[in-house]
């Protein structure tokens, strides 16, 4: 009887060593702690205002330009007014264009975003890393982000070469 019970513990006991261990972290609430992120975001903020104030008064511009127009219009000879809706068009281009620059997806708010805070979310990501590493943690994610991320993962877990092998590849390079 005590040899089955011995057995037992046993098995009870290693089932629990060979368990994955996961873990999750706040990256949200990390970044809000530290000095640099909240500075570099005091930078964006400040030249966002500044930029989306320019483009408000190059659209102000417009709209004074379009209204002058209409006042006008009857005045102006064909020329005169083909010259002037040129104008604002032209004007209008430019504006659009500003708008781009600074706020559309290659814009420079989005690079600046990239260069000021991306190392400080590397050296979070790292610290995580290190972290998993020292408690022996397999995976870590992150409840901050609206669809759950892995932040880490150990590469022991990692089965993609054994899925290519499996449809008949051969894991390396990919091509």
């Amino acid at each position: 009887m005590k040899k089955y019970l011995f057995i037992a513990f046993l098995l009870c006991t290693s089932f629990g060593a060979f368990a994955q261990k996961f873990a999750y972290v706040d990256t949200e609430y990390i970044l809000k702690h530290l000095p640099e992120y909240k500075s570099a975001l005091s930078q964006l903020d400040v030249a966002s205002k500044q930029w989306q104030q320019q483009a408000d008064q190059n659209f102000s511009e417009i709209d004074r330009m379009y209204k002058a127009y209409q006042a006008d219009q009857v005045l102006l000879t064909d020329d005169m007014r083909k010259r002037r809706e040129n104008e604002i068009i032209e004007k209008e281009k430019q504006a659009k264009e500003f708008q781009r620059q600074k706020f559309g997806p290659d814009g420079e708010l989005f690079q600046s975003r990239g260069r000021l805070i991306k190392p400080i979310q590397d050296k979070v990501a790292e610290a995580i890393k290190q972290i998993a590493k020292s408690k022996y943690l397999d995976f870590i994610f992150d409840k901050s982000s609206e669809a759950t991320m892995m932040i880490y993962a150990s590469s022991s877990y990692d089965l993609s070469n054994d899925v290519i092998v499996k449809l008949g590849y051969k894991p390396g390079a990919a091509n």
